[in-house]
């Protein structure tokens, strides 16, 4: 079953009948309208007989409404003063014989007939059309409130179905109407059979195909995929019904977690989302499991690198957030027993006198301070149990940190790093036992994210998506679940895309991104603080992370903060990218305390990688303390046409240590010579004039050459992009961005964050 499955969810036609298609004009069904009514009765006697001749018929105006119900008037006079019921009128035809009044049709009623006038034959047939409608539909509503036999039943709904799709009227409703006589009937009737549950689905099969179920229809389907999910009506019918759900449902991710987990159709009709989780349920039960369900998102997506319908990918993360919401349900009505995940990061302590955690220092430890810090943190640490119908959760003390702390009390030897960092008092373990349904259901759909992300074009989306941590804190506590979505952070983590590796950051200024969640420390990391060195690293290049995410000295400065610690724990491991980290901070001057410099150069020394990498570190600094001993010009200028090539050669040919003046106006150097010139240390005066010096470059520039005063950067290609980074140069005196993109926005916040300028050209701008 699971190949053929696999082949129907990618497109093969479904075993269901063909649709009947109304060829001819095509009308819309009238709920109301004027028109000229006259009544004929049935002569019984010769004056009757007089008074109903054709010469002395008298026609009134209306206002008709077609009801439910029946025909009624907007002013019930004369003619219409009572309704005439759908269940009264015997038939409706058009009137064709000779000397007929023109545009006309008659309702044929016990003891008469009343005469319908439109004003052209376009609205008789629109009336005509209309009233035959509605008088089927409450016939039919009828027959189906109290069915007798089953067989006749089914062959009521299959015709009703045929008329609906034969039916000149072209309405939304033309389809709903039978659609909602059906879902009243199943949901009236609990005694039905499984074969006639599948007779009914496969007799309105067609008219899903362009209508989403009603509500009570959905909770229909919805059973039947739970109790018969290998039932072929599942692929055969189910599939079309559920891609055009995710195909043009209207998901919208608006920031919040309601909306998140519903979107905007699901939210105003959840039991389709819950239809569309069923079936995706469904699938996973058969033979294939998860192998149909990745047929199905493949086909969900199309054959090409592009999938075609923006909607998709929404309605799908829609209905991922919302089971996975489903799992945690019980647990999370009971949240006011369970610690927040501040509380679960830190233990689950109680909030009110927290002990802060060791300092990291590389310095003598007292046994007598140790052995208080100790028993303080064991009198602390409690033991909370939280239990509901579905999931059990256990938080236990963990005494390892402790362990490790004191087995080094009672010598005179400095303790290992290691321990010092991996010894927190509020250390504890986490596990979340799941009942075995919702633990399925947590695996597929879990597993559906990692599909996803899987896919090149959705990835960046699928990261906006996912960047506020759209998840019960539950969840995050839950180490099944935070270990198999490693995989998604994995891949965003991998993608060398801005808007993707981006999204791993914080949404905003104070909460937690994905990088603190997966960082050492946090209360998703398992792996020693692998992932957190692949998001730093992203594409194997540090600075490409922080020149697309960050300003370097700003992330390096953010992990300086709140991850320096698990930063030396990995390069006292070996982690080439976090002893690049650690060389950096150096570098940029990101550390004051002259202690935690000293533990950095500690840490740095103590693996071969860090000891090499360090000492390139002095190289470079004595290389510029050497420039500036030997002195040098303080002037130059370079010959126009000059290229990035000349000018390294002719840095590199000499003593630049004193050079303060650097005009490279009308040179073909580039954003490439800025690592040269972040070698001259007592810069101060540069003059780029009509160069190719972009905006990578001046990043650059920015971070290292903090001294310098005049910049001109007149007809060169630099952006906002670029020109933001001139705010951390605070002694600029004097800057020219005469025919630049600066924007007018980009001016006023340059302006107010450099408080020494005094000199600006901005003519030939959007800010001039």
């Amino acid at each position: 079953m699971s190949a053929v499955d696999g082949q129907r969810l990618g497109g093969a036609a479904p075993c269901r009948r063909a649709l009947l298609h109304c060829h001819g004009m095509r009308y819309k069904l009238l709920q109301e309208g004027d028109i000229q009514v006259c009544v004929i009765r049935h002569p019984r006697t010769f004056l009757s007989k007089i008074l109903t001749a054709k010469f002395l018929r008298r026609w009134e105006p209306h206002h008709l409404a077609l009801a439910d119900a029946g025909l009624a008037s907007a002013t019930p006079t004369g003619y219409m003063e009572n309704s005439i019921s759908y269940s009264a009128i015997e038939d409706v035809q058009l009137l064709s014989w000779e000397n007929a009044p023109k545009y006309c049709l008659q309702l044929t009623v016990p003891g008469g007939t009343v005469l319908l006038q439109a004003a052209n034959s376009y609205l008789r047939d629109q009336w005509f059309h209309s009233l035959q409608w509605k008088k089927k539909i409450y016939k039919y509503k009828k027959v189906l409130s109290n069915p007798s036999r089953w067989e006749v039943v089914l062959k009521e709904i299959r015709t009703l179905v045929d008329m609906a799709l034969t039916s000149p009227l072209q309405d939304d409703s033309i389809h709903q109407a039978p659609l909602e006589i059906v879902s009243k009937l199943l949901s009236e009737n609990n005694s039905l059979t499984t074969q006639d549950h599948e007779s009914i689905i496969v007799a309105i099969a067609p008219l899903l195909e362009n209508n989403h179920p009603p509500p009570d229809l959905c909770e229909f389907f919805c059973k039947h995929c739970r109790e018969r999910p290998r039932s072929m009506v599942v692929i055969e019918v189910f599939t079309p019904v559920v891609q055009r759900i995710l195909k043009h449902n209207m998901a919208c991710f608006s920031g919040f977690t309601e909306s998140l987990l519903f979107g905007q159709d699901f939210g105003k009709c959840p039991r389709l989302r819950l239809f569309t989780q069923e079936y995706i349920l469904a699938l996973n039960e058969l033979n294939a499991g998860m192998e149909v369900v990745k047929k199905f998102i493949h086909s969900m997506h199309g054959p090409t690198g592009q999938c075609p319908h923006p909607r998709v990918l929404p309605n799908l993360v829609a209905v991922c957030l919302a089971a996975i919401y489903s799992c945690y349900e019980e647990f999370i009505n009971s949240r006011d027993n369970s610690p927040s995940l501040k509380e679960i990061r830190n233990g689950c302590q109680q909030q009110c006198d927290r002990k802060p955690n060791l300092p990291l220092r590389l310095l003598h430890t007292s046994p007598d301070l140790v052995s208080q810090e100790v028993a303080l943190t064991e009198s602390r640490l409690k033991s909370v149990i939280v239990t509901s119908n579905e999931i059990h959760v256990e938080v236990e003390r963990n005494n390892t940190a402790n362990q490790k702390l004191t087995a080094n009390v009672g010598n005179d030897s400095e303790p290992n790093l290691i321990d010092c960092l991996m010894v927190s008092p509020t250390c504890s373990t986490m596990s979340i036992e799941l009942s075995a349904q919702a633990d399925r259901i947590l695996g597929c759909y879990v597993e559906i994210l990692k599909m996803l992300s899987d896919y090149d074009d959705w990835r960046p989306a699928l990261a906006s998506l996912l960047q506020p941590i759209p998840f019960p804190k539950e969840a995050l506590a839950h180490e099944k679940f935070t270990k198999e979505l490693k995989y998604v952070i994995q891949r965003f983590a991998e993608d060398p895309r801005q808007e993707v590796h981006s999204c791993l950051l914080s949404v905003r200024a104070g909460k937690d991104g994905w990088f603190q969640l997966y960082s050492p420390g946090g209360v998703a990391c398992d792996d020693d603080g692998e992932l957190f060195a692949s998001m730093v690293r992203v594409c194997n290049n540090v600075h490409i992370l922080m020149g697309s995410c960050y300003k370097t000295k700003k992330f390096l400065l953010s992990l300086a903060e709140n991850k320096l610690g698990p930063c030396m724990l990995l390069a006292l491991r070996g982690n080439q990218t976090m002893v690049e980290i650690l060389c950096l901070m150096l570098e940029y001057n990101i550390i004051d305390n002259n202690d935690t410099q000293l533990q950095i150069i500690s840490t740095l020394e103590s693996t071969d990688v860090g000891k090499r990498m360090y000492e390139q570190l002095c190289d470079r600094q004595r290389e510029l303390k050497e420039l500036q001993r030997k002195g040098g010009p303080t002037r130059l200028t370079l010959p126009s046409k000059s290229t990035d090539a000349d000018l390294a050669r002719l840095l590199s040919s000499g003593s630049f240590g004193n050079l303060e003046n650097l005009s490279l106006a009308f040179t073909n150097v580039t954003s490439a010579c800025a690592e040269h010139l972040i070698k001259l240390p007592s810069l101060k005066q540069l003059n780029l004039w009509s160069t190719q010096f972009g905006d990578a470059g001046l990043r650059l520039l920015s971070e290292h050459l903090t001294m310098l005063q005049v910049l001109n950067l007149c007809e060169t290609p630099v952006t906002d992009a670029g020109l933001l980074a001139l705010s951390s140069m605070k002694s600029l005196c004097s800057l020219n961005m005469n025919s630049t993109k600066l924007s007018a926005d980009t001016y006023e916040d340059l302006k107010a964050k450099l408080p020494n300028l005094k000199e600006v050209d901005v003519r030939y701008t959007e800010a001039w």
